[in-house]
């Protein structure tokens, strides 16, 4: 839909000018001379977003923009407004140059007959399972506009809990990073001072400033090897970890960090029963909901524990019977379940268990952030405490040899 101003008279030779959004200007056109009006002008309004230099950002699209289109959907299709003018309105606002082409390509495949829901899932990179389930849902149940509000404000959460996870792992990764990177300031620039200092005074180091000076050679003189190593331990981890065994491996250390396995395990645990009352709100199946659930995920421990669930209802067992055969799932979960299918309350119990959960997540983050703080300053101390003993051993022992003498 582009946008257009135009400026005609009606038959009393009154003038009247106005914006209107039309495929052409022939639409345009002929909707004035409808209304019984005669054009003097039509002109295509260049509108900012159209024209502006568009942002590249690769093939990659971020939880927030999903967020945003969905809530632009919503409103529209609320509104009454068909899915490829929809499209084509976003499509010329959004920034992503990727975004756009998607929203091209699915508004063009729409006009063609198919629906909406074919169309996203032409990007399962894009739009996961658990979008085409609920697109899917409001196509068959009419109800699009509550489909889109339920998928953005699904976008919305795993936006936030993945900000909280990458803050919870940023921390460790900057307080290494920092004593990494005073630990090697300390080598390159004050050690070798000091050392030729120590060979102009001559003499015999105490036993800890020699033991110092050990491990500091150690480090110059096989610098490359050590470096070397560390690169050939990390590929090879990286070659590792994509393979079956080594992946499901890698997926059950994860799990067993201290506080950060907790983490991962109750952001997992929040997005599944989110993820769950999203969809039964939308009237997904039971067994569709763990097909996409297992999706969601790849953690091999947690991917087989939802597969082993989906394996056990396929039998006949109710979900919390399925969750608890597992041996995965937290016995909270499975009680809340419980009291969701017995009382015919799932998708609102699922929620409040999902809002609790994430509740705990920013406890366990606050909690670990806590006890990083002090383990940085008393690491950091440490690290410069044996520095400035190893090396100002020597100095003060000449010192008091000077003074007895």
């Amino acid at each position: 839909m582009k946008s257009y101003k135009y400026v005609a008279r009606d038959s009393k030779g009154t003038q009247k000018r106005g914006l209107t959004q039309a495929a052409s200007s022939t639409d345009v056109l002929s909707h004035l001379q409808e209304q019984g009006y005669t054009p003097i002008s039509i002109d295509e309004i260049s509108t900012g977003p159209s024209k502006r230099q568009r942002t590249s950002h690769g093939k990659h699209i971020k939880s927030a923009e999903l967020s945003a289109l969905c809530w632009q959907l919503t409103n529209m299709f609320e509104g009454g407004i068909p899915i490829t003018a929809a499209l084509e309105m976003i499509s010329e606002d959004t920034d992503n140059s990727y975004l756009q082409k998607i929203l091209e390509h699915i508004s063009e495949k729409v006009k063609r007959g198919q629906s909406f829901s074919d169309g996203i899932a032409e990007f399962p990179k894009v739009f996961n399972k658990l979008s085409y389930a609920l697109v899917l849902a409001g196509e068959t149940g009419g109800n699009m506009g509550g489909a889109m509000r339920k998928l953005a404000e699904y976008f919305d959460n795993r936006d936030k809990l993945t900000k909280k996870l990458k803050g919870a792992t940023a921390y460790p990764v900057f307080v290494l990073s920092f004593i990494v990177l005073i630990v090697i300031f300390i080598m390159a620039f004050i050690v070798p001072r000091f050392r030729s200092i120590f060979d102009q005074l001559g003499g015999q180091l105490p036993a800890f400033t020699r033991g110092f000076m050990a491990f500091y050679d150690m480090l110059h003189y096989n610098l490359i090897y050590i470096i070397g190593s560390v690169f050939v331990l990390i590929i090879s981890g990286v070659f590792f970890s994509k393979t079956k065994k080594g992946h499901y491996i890698f997926s059950k250390v994860i799990l067993r960090v201290p506080l950060l396995g907790k983490v991962f395990s109750q952001a997992f645990i929040a997005m599944f029963c989110r993820t769950m009352s999203t969809l039964l709100s939308a009237g997904v199946s039971v067994l569709e909901i763990f097909d996409v659930l297992s999706g969601m995920t790849g953690n091999d421990i947690m991917k087989s524990a939802i597969v082993r669930a989906r394996e056990n209802i396929i039998e006949g067992t109710n979900i919390s019977l399925a969750m608890a055969a597992t041996d995965f799932f937290p016995n909270m979960v499975i009680k809340m379940i419980q009291v969701g299918e017995e009382s015919g309350s799932l998708p609102t119990i699922l929620e409040r268990t999902s809002e609790h959960y994430e509740r705990k997540v920013d406890s366990t983050i606050t909690t670990l952030t806590s006890m990083l703080e002090p383990i940085m300053i008393i690491s950091v101390g440490a690290v410069v405490a044996v520095v400035v003993i190893a090396l100002y051993l020597p100095i003060f022992t000449m010192s008091d040899i000077s003074a007895t003498g």
